[in-house]
């Protein structure tokens, strides 16, 4: 049961592990897993219920006869929502609970009357789709004349690839046909509609990219070649001005021209997911090149030191470059997790360890704060900096939003997530990308069984233990992070002579015995960081990171204006860990200064400078 299956991509250095056959253990992942599981899953159908995002397909199948509500994407949100239901219900062992065997295919089961709400909606879905395939809410009875009218605008292929790979993996977790089914059904027709003129199709691309990571996934499952070539036109048309020739589509430039993201970025990163899984099964290596300079120009001029992708709220789109503003910046939550997804493909086809670096630190500071402690409060926009002021900026987390995409796109990224601590290579390695509490169970490319024991109370502490069971010859790759200045190993108690280069994999062959005991030791120093100085809003700021973490300051724990705090570099803060406080974190404390005006400014905004700068006020601040 695999998010992205490489088993058989040809240019795929690393094959996928189940999500089954991770354990979570730990008290960082484990607990908000199954929190997804009892409270944001339940919460969500309760939103989608009362949104009528259920109803409009109550209704196109005839059932009820209230009017159809929302908007014409909100057909996604409840194939995201099941999408997550379905993985959330195979790694219940992470709690303790039942076990499935790690396969491709697994037989589970969900809970009472959630798992009857769950099969409602999914016959809801079937009894709504078209005798010719055709499925969507939005164009059905008097607006059915609109299907495939406008592209650009109404979503139906984006909604049409959330349903496929639901339906894939609603088989992949239950073995149960019927979604897929209805998925090759809309697929057939989508591949039978759209294509060149000549061939008597219609030419065209989506407004919204999400359909062609779906229908790659579609081929890895049944191997039929024309899902995959349709997947390859759908990218190949972008930039002919088929929706408009404009950047907010990305459609005013062909694919391998580009040298820098524009437009929506949701859509642009979406596309860069479906450029990778194109190459891992095309092998075209114009594709490599040009993710690989959308990359290299994306980390070094468009990204938020969260990880966040997404400067402007017009056209919830990238900036120029070194625009990125802290107060005002969109920085979407499914922005971050797309860019989750693509650099989890950049690993698997290149093995390159900055890829890993940058997934791991848009997970923890990018992704996870779009979810709230208690697990049904979401962030849309994230911005960096929030005075709590007006109602019109001040930022909140929200039950749910109009337009939902974000929730339950946070609910599949998440319930899905075991399935990236580790990948397999076929010259029989275990690579270990993501570190937590946990117990991995698989079977070796020869045939070995393996089973890992890791413990650690990463990412508040570095040191990582690995204990092997049973005896198998088998490479580790363990990851390196890049933000750690002096990794060191040990077996069985004794130091490995080892070089370590941060921000690489690490491998270590041997025959290992039963019981033998790997630790990796990650010192975790407090970072401090500063900006280009071409980013000009972060003139004389600076952030801290520790481990994978970053830190913000917020007035509930220091007193007076934020605005005024200085800090001297020369000092740096200690920690804390604090086991109680918001299920467990280590806080950061330093000295700092306040320096409030010499005389009050009278209501002017510009006066003479001070000569002689203000007597400063001292005290410890505290980061969280």
């Amino acid at each position: 049961m695999f998010v992205v299956n490489t088993t058989h991509s040809p240019q795929a250095r690393l094959r996928p592990v189940s999500v089954n056959a991770v354990t979570l253990t730990d008290e960082f992942w484990a607990p908000r897993l199954q929190s997804l599981r009892e409270v944001t899953l339940p919460t969500q159908l309760a939103q989608i219920e009362q949104t009528g995002r259920l109803d409009n397909f109550r209704h196109a199948a005839g059932w009820v006869s209230t009017p159809r509500k929302g908007f014409v994407y909100d057909d996604s949100d409840v194939y995201k929502w099941l999408e997550a239901v379905f993985w959330s219900s195979v790694h219940r062992n992470a709690f303790g609970r039942s076990t499935v065997k790690a396969t491709e295919v697994a037989t589970t089961s969900l809970p009472g009357e959630f798992e009857q709400r769950v099969d409602g909606a999914i016959e809801a879905i079937l009894a709504a789709q078209q005798p010719d395939g055709y499925l969507n809410t939005a164009f059905m009875d008097d607006k059915a004349a609109q299907r495939w009218t406008n592209l650009r605008d109404l979503h139906e292929l984006y909604c049409a690839g959330h349903f496929i790979q639901a339906a894939i993996t609603h088989y992949r977790t239950t073995a149960d046909e019927k979604l897929l089914t209805a998925a090759l059904r809309l697929s057939d027709l989508i591949c039978t509609t759209f294509g060149l003129a000549e061939q008597g199709k219609i030419p065209g691309v989506p407004g919204h990219q999400e359909i062609e990571i779906a229908l790659v996934e579609l081929y890895r499952l049944t191997r039929d070649l024309k899902y995959l070539e349709q997947a390859q036109y759908f990218l190949d048309a972008r930039g002919r001005g088929l929706i408009g020739g404009n950047p907010y589509h990305q459609d005013h430039k062909p694919y391998r021209t580009l040298t820098r993201h524009a437009g929506h970025a949701v859509r642009a990163l979406y596309m860069n997911i479906a450029a990778a899984d194109l190459y891992l099964e095309t092998g075209d290596p114009t594709l490599l090149e040009t993710l690989t300079r959308l990359w290299v120009h994306a980390t070094s001029r468009q990204m938020y030191i969260t990880g966040g992708f997404g400067a402007r709220h017009s056209g919830e789109s990238f900036g120029d470059d070194y625009e990125l503003p802290n107060g005002r910046a969109y920085a979407e939550t499914c922005a971050a997790i797309a860019s989750v997804m693509w650099n989890y493909r950049m690993v698997i086809l290149t093995c390159d360890a900055r890829y890993t670096d940058l997934l791991e630190h848009t997970l923890y500071n990018a992704v996870l704060p779009g979810l709230s402690a208690d697990a049904q409060h979401y962030f849309y926009v994230n911005p960096l900096a929030n005075d709590g002021g007006d109602v019109t900026i001040a930022h909140r987390r929200q039950p749910w939003f109009p337009c939902a995409c974000c929730p339950p796109n946070l609910a599949r990224l998440l319930a899905s997530l075991p399935c990236y601590f580790y990948s397999l290579s076929d010259d029989n390695a275990l690579w270990i990308h993501l570190y937590a509490d946990n117990t991995v169970n698989l079977t070796l490319p020869d045939s070995m069984p393996l089973t890992l024991e890791v413990r650690t109370s990463y990412p508040w502490q570095g040191d990582i233990t690995l204990t092997t069971r049973g005896a198998a010859t088998f490479a580790l790759h363990l990851r390196l992070p890049g933000w750690c200045p002096d990794p060191t190993l040990t077996l069985n108690g004794s130091p490995l002579d080892h070089s370590l280069t941060p921000g690489t994999y690490h491998k270590i062959s041997r025959t290992w015995t039963d019981g033998d005991s790997l630790t990796l030791h990650l010192p975790m120093p407090v970072r401090i960081l500063e900006s280009h100085p071409a980013v000009a809003e972060n003139t004389g700021k600076i952030a801290f990171q520790r481990g994978p973490v970053l830190y913000c300051l917020e007035s509930a724990d220091n007193p007076g204006n934020l605005d005024d705090l200085y800090f001297d570099p020369a000092q740096p803060p200690t920690t804390q860990h604090h086991p109680d406080l918001l299920g467990g974190l280590t806080t950061l404390h330093f000295p700092a200064q306040h320096r409030p005006p010499t005389h009050p400014w009278n209501n002017h905004l510009y006066r003479p400078l001070t000569p002689h700068p203000p007597t400063p006020h001292l005290l410890t601040a505290t980061a969280i």
